[in-house]
Order: C-alpha cells, then sequence, then structure tokens
C-alpha cells in the first residue's frame, strides 16, 4: 500500500512538472508573439518625392553639395559637369608617363581600324579618323571613366551602314547618304544627353546581357562576312548582310570574281594578327604585340603593293584619304524635310547600342580598378560628345572593347590617354593621310575581322545556358536573328526577347509550399529541402513576387489550384483536412487595388471550404494597403502574424508542444 501510494505521489507531481512546463512554455511562446507592426502614414507628397527619389536619384548626386557656401557649390557644379577639373588637381608627371604611353599605343590601333570601320558604314575613310579626333577630346573633358578608349566601333558603324542603306544608296548618291548619317549621329547624341540628363539610364538594362551576348556574336560574324569582299577581292558584292545573301554571292563569284594576289595578302596579315593577338593574350607582358600589329600591318602591306604595283593586278586599295582636319558639318543635318524622322529613328537605336555598349565596358574596367562610375554622367558626355561631333563630320562614336583594354593593359591612368590619341590622329590627319593611298582593302579586311573575333563569346555562352535556359534562347534568337536575316531584325528580336522575359517573370511568378525543418522552427521550400515536413491540417503558401494587376488573378488561381491538389491528396490518404491556409508575404514587396482585390476573392473561396486565410510577416507597404483597405479587419487582426513559426503556432497549438 505505501509502495503503490508513493507511486501515486511520484505520478502526480510528474504531472505537475508537465504542467507547469507546458504553461510555462505557453506563456514564453505567447510573449514571443509579435504582432505586425503597420508603419507611420506618410504625407501623400512626401511620399510621392521619396519614390521619385529612390527612382531618378537613388546615387543621390546632391550630397556632395549639402551644407557648401554658394561659391563652393559652383565649384562642385563645375566639376561634377567636367570631371577632369576635379581629377585634374593630383595629376601628376608619373601619371601623364602612363596615359602617353597608352595614348601612343590604342593611336596605333585605331588608325587602320577607323579607317576599315568607315568603310563598314559605308563612308570614306577619313571619317572614321574625323571620329577618333573630337568625340574622344569632348569625352575626356565630361567623362568620368579612366579606362575608356572612344571612337568608330565594328558594330555599330554596321548598325548605322544598314539602317542608312535601307533609306539612300551610298554609291549613287554619297553627299546625302552623308547627310543622313550626321543627322543619325546628332540624334544619337540627343537620345544619350537626354537619357543621362533625366536620370534614364536605367532603360539601357532592358536589353538583357543574354541577348547582347547573342547580338554582338551574331554582329561579329555578319562583320567578318562582309569583309570577304575585301578579303577575297570581289567587285561585284550583295548589299544584304544575311549569310545565305553574302556565301552565295561569295561563291558565284569563285570561278571569275576572286583575285589570289589580293587573298594572298590578307591570308598572311590575318595570321599574322592573329599569332600577335595569342601572344598578347598568353602573356599579359606582350600587350603591346597585338595593339601595333594593325599598323604594322598597313605600313607592311602598303610599302609592298607601292613597290610591287601590285594595284594594276586587281589588288583594290584605298587610293585617296582627304587631308586636313574636320570640316564643319552643322549645315548638312537634316534639321527638317522627310529624312529628318529618319534620322531621328535610325539615330535612337545607334544611340542606345553604342551608350549600352560603353557603359557596360566602362562597369567593367571600373570594377577592375575598384572606383565608382556615374552611368548618368557617362550618358551625358557620351551624347555631348556625338552631338558636337554630328557638327564635325563624325559618326557615331562609343567605348571601344579592344581598344580600352589595350588601354588598360598599356597603363592608362586618366581619360588624358584620349587626347594624346587625338592629337596623334590630328598629325595624321594633317601630315600621314596620304601614305595610305596604296594600303590594300585586303589588310582593311583582315583587321576588322582579326577585331571583331573577339566579340564571339563562347565562354559567355556556355554559362548562360547552364544558368538559364529562357536568357540561353533569348541570346540565340539575337544571334540567328541578326547572321539569317538582318542587323535590325536581330536587335528587334534581342529586345522582344528581353520584355517577353520580364513579362513572364513579373505575370508568372514563383510561388512554392513551405515545410517545417526537423527540429527548427524554420519553414522552406519543401522542393528545395526534402527533409522539410507539411504541418498537419495548414498548408503554407510563399508568393514570390510584388502583387500587381499583372498577376494578381494568376496568384489567386495558382494557390486555388495548390490547395485543391493538397486536398484531394489528403483525403485519397485518408488523412484530416486542411483547416488553414497560411500565405508567406516575406517576399511580397508591394501590392495595388488588384492585388487587394484577389486576396478578397481567394478569403471568400476559401470561406466556402471552411478554410482560414492567415498571412504571414507582410512588408511595411503591404500592411499599410491591407489596413487601407480594410483587408485586415476582414479576415481579422488575430489572422496576421509576423511569422510562419507564429502562425502555425497559433493554429496548431499541439504541434508546437510536441516540438
Amino acid at each position: 500500500m505505501v509502495g503503490h501510494s508513493s507511486d501515486e505521489e511520484k505520478d502526480s507531481k510528474q504531472a505537475e512538472i508537465k504542467s507547469q512546463a507546458s504553461s510555462q512554455y505557453s506563456a514564453q511562446n505567447e510573449w514571443q508573439v509579435h504582432k505586425v507592426g503597420v508603419p507611420p502614414r506618410q504625407h501623400l507628397f512626401k511620399e510621392f518625392a521619396s519614390t521619385v527619389k529612390e527612382t531618378f536619384f537613388a546615387d543621390d548626386p546632391l550630397r556632395p553639395f549639402r551644407d557648401q557656401p554658394g561659391s563652393r557649390k559652383f565649384v562642385l557644379g563645375v566639376q561634377a559637369i567636367f570631371p577632369i577639373f576635379e581629377w585634374g588637381r593630383s595629376y601628376s608627371l608619373s601619371k601623364f608617363k602612363g596615359d602617353l604611353i597608352a595614348g601612343l599605343t590604342i593611336a596605333s590601333l585605331c588608325i587602320p581600324q577607323d579607317i576599315g570601320y568607315a568603310k563598314l558604314a559605308n563612308l570614306d575613310p577619313q571619317y572614321g579618323l574625323y571620329s577618333s579626333f573630337v568625340p574622344p577630346l569632348i569625352y575626356a573633358f565630361m567623362g568620368s571613366s579612366r579606362d575608356i578608349a572612344i571612337g568608330p566601333v565594328a558594330v555599330v558603324s554596321l548598325l548605322l551602314g544598314r539602317l542608312i542603306q535601307n533609306e539612300i544608296d551610298p554609291t549613287t548618291n554619297p553627299h546625302d547618304y552623308r547627310r543622313l548619317a550626321f543627322t543619325a549621329t546628332f540624334f544619337a547624341g540627343v537620345t544619350q544627353a537626354t537619357l543621362g540628363f533625366f536620370r534614364l539610364g536605367f532603360l539601357i538594362d532592358f536589353l538583357s546581357h543574354a541577348a547582347v551576348v547573342g547580338f554582338m556574336a551574331g554582329a561579329a560574324i555578319t562583320i567578318a562576312l562582309q569583309q570577304l569582299k575585301g578579303f577575297l577581292g570581289i567587285t561585284k558584292f550583295t548589299k544584304k548582310s544575311d549569310i545565305v545573301s553574302v556565301m552565295r554571292s561569295v561563291f558565284q563569284s569563285a570561278h571569275h570574281g576572286w583575285n589570289w594576289q589580293t587573298i594572298v595578302i590578307g591570308a598572311s596579315f590575318l595570321g599574322f594578327l592573329l599569332v600577335a593577338k595569342y601572344i598578347g593574350k598568353k602573356n599579359k607582358k606582350f600587350f603591346w604585340v597585338p595593339a601595333i600589329a594593325p599598323l604594322t600591318s598597313v605600313i607592311l602591306s602598303t610599302f609592298f603593293v607601292y613597290i610591287t604595283h601590285a594595284e594594276k593586278e586587281g589588288v583594290q586599295i584605298v587610293n585617296h584619304i582627304k587631308k586636313g582636319i574636320n570640316p564643319p558639318s552643322v549645315n548638312e543635318i537634316y534639321f527638317t524635310g522627310d529624312y529628318l524622322l529618319k534620322g531621328v529613328k535610325i539615330g535612337i537605336v545607334a544611340g542606345m547600342i553604342a551608350l549600352t555598349e560603353a557603359i557596360a565596358i566602362g562597369r567593367t574596367f571600373a570594377a577592375m580598378k575598384d572606383y565608382q562610375l556615374d552611368g548618368n554622367k557617362e550618358m551625358v558626355a557620351m551624347g555631348v560628345m556625338n552631338i558636337v561631333g554630328s557638327m564635325t563630320s563624325c559618326y557615331v562614336a562609343t567605348g571601344s572593347f579592344s581598344r580600352s583594354a589595350v588601354n588598360y593593359m598599356a597603363g592608362c591612368k586618366t581619360a588624358v590617354s584620349n587626347i594624346v590619341m587625338s592629337c596623334v590622329v590630328f598629325l595624321t590627319l594633317e601630315f600621314i593621310t596620304p601614305l595610305f593611298k596604296y594600303t590594300p582593302n585586303a589588310i582593311l579586311a583582315a583587321i576588322i575581322i582579326s577585331a571583331v573575333i573577339g566579340l564571339i563569346d563562347f565562354e559567355a555562352a556556355i554559362l548562360i545556358w547552364k544558368i538559364d535556359k529562357f536568357d540561353f534562347i533569348a541570346c540565340m534568337g539575337a544571334f540567328f536573328g541578326v547572321i539569317f536575316v538582318s542587323v535590325e531584325i536581330g536587335l528587334l528580336i534581342a529586345v522582344t526577347i528581353s520584355f517577353a522575359k520580364i513579362l513572364l517573370q513579373v505575370t508568372r511568378p514563383r510561388t512554392a509550399i513551405l515545410g517545417k525543418l526537423p527540429r527548427t522552427a524554420v519553414y522552406r521550400n519543401i522542393l528545395q529541402y526534402p527533409e522539410a515536413t507539411k504541418v498537419p491540417g495548414i498548408l503554407i503558401v510563399r508568393v514570390d513576387s510584388a502583387i500587381y494587376f499583372s498577376n494578381s488573378n494568376y496568384i489567386k488561381e495558382r494557390i486555388l489550384r495548390w490547395l485543391t491538389d493538397e486536398e484531394e491528396q489528403l483525403k485519397a490518404a485518408y488523412m484530416p483536412r486542411l483547416q488553414y491556409l497560411i500565405v508567406e508575404m516575406s517576399p511580397v514587396t508591394d501590392i495595388d487595388t488588384s492585388g487587394i482585390h484577389a486576396f478578397e476573392e481567394l478569403y471568400r473561396s476559401l470561406q466556402k471550404r471552411d478554410v482560414q486565410l492567415v498571412l504571414a510577416n507582410p512588408g511595411p507597404v503591404v500592411i499599410d494597403k491591407l489596413h487601407a483597405s480594410n483587408f485586415a479587419n476582414l479576415i481579422g487582426e488575430g489572422k496576421i502574424f509576423l511569422t510562419v513559426s507564429d502562425a502555425v503556432s497559433s493554429c496548431s497549438p499541439k504541434l508546437v508542444e510536441e516540438a
């Protein structure tokens, strides 16, 4: 009897201890549950001003001007427009030595490239040199990049040439063709400067990296195929740029149109250029080898043609490059007439592509040297540079990746390297251009082919395939569009697929079912964490996007589909039905009236199924709108929790006690 009574006392004590522990846990749990805070209502004007500031002035450009006297603000304003007055104060002789070497190096690379790129744009050779004289000077004063090298580039030259050629034939009407080129350059500059001034630089980000990789690779192949005319010595060549038309033109002229002397010159120097590029790539100390190889090739090939008179054997040569610096061309720009609107359209397209390439190059080298690049300042600098360029017989100039890479490896310190390059081009225009008379077209073709090969980035394409298959479709769409149709169609495909991806992500956001990780209070995606277990009687769904009119109906239907699937599985397994639907809203950054309306419809649908709607961790913007719309009162303040764990604790206390 005594033993029996002692056992009863032990059992009662254990029950009492369990009861106390349970009550302590409940009290502790109750203390830990926090309500979701509702932010104080902002004044409408302040809220609007805050949104505008974050959208257009995220970098807070006026911060240096705060608490400064008027004279200091004026100085800072001048330095903001012309950064050269800021970094120029600390400029030294040691920096000039680096800039001098870099400037001379990129000048030796740009001179032969400019002549070739001008022909790519269907312009006379001197216009390529003009575009490496004035624009780099303007950029040196207004640009914020220390490494970017300014001048004509292959892709923009090809794009400009193709778009203008669709309007005016450069062979039958070269004067009007040139005028339209200057007009397009002017409006390209206006587009760039406008984007920078109104801080709309984020618009260029709508062209995805994958689309740019595909477009550049396609343009590189198209440019290389266009060079077969000069490389093979063909006189009659197609004006189309697609690969089928070009190859048909090449093979049709194989029996009577190819010139073997031209092929020998082109092939031998192309081999020399590729070997030089390989040497520079294998050993960074020899970066100067591929930099001077194009000019060396021009000098040697010109001398060879001159002493052998190969032009009499059918080798096509440059013939004449006009001597002297840029003549004014303000009067040649179309400000009225039929070609005005065409110049605007071509200018906008060329300006955006040039800007995309330049900003990408500038950011790349800024990251390598660990300094900040102001994208909006860059746009204004590029815009002013091209506006002034259009008035001084230049066509669209931008940052060149090959020249910028050489500039960087040559040890440039500031934008003074562009000034040095510009001075060398000036001397070339004044004194040396007659010496290019016997330069064979084949060598210019070889220089362009060797330059554009670097635009084909196989590693980037493979990486895109590994990371995102949809991005790879955008990449290939742009690539095949350029090589099989035209440059402008390839660009259109690139932009279309980029926008399609954005629309798809906005209208079809991801949702996930969450489960509880063992021995934790953490809830994660059950597909990512197979060990996570669902909570009996509760379905936890996470929405991974803001909820707007474009996706609100889809989100509602997707949640109901999750619910239906879960109920069917529970019914088949003879398990208790669902009683709660918890929507995890941490990733939901915003919600509009359509989103709230969709949640109201979801709430009514759940009521008919006898399932209660619970929200977990809505952000400040979301909770504010839920209260403003009275939706919080509709579902009840007690159905909105700070965390999923709190929500589960409230809905299923037994589970928490077991845990």
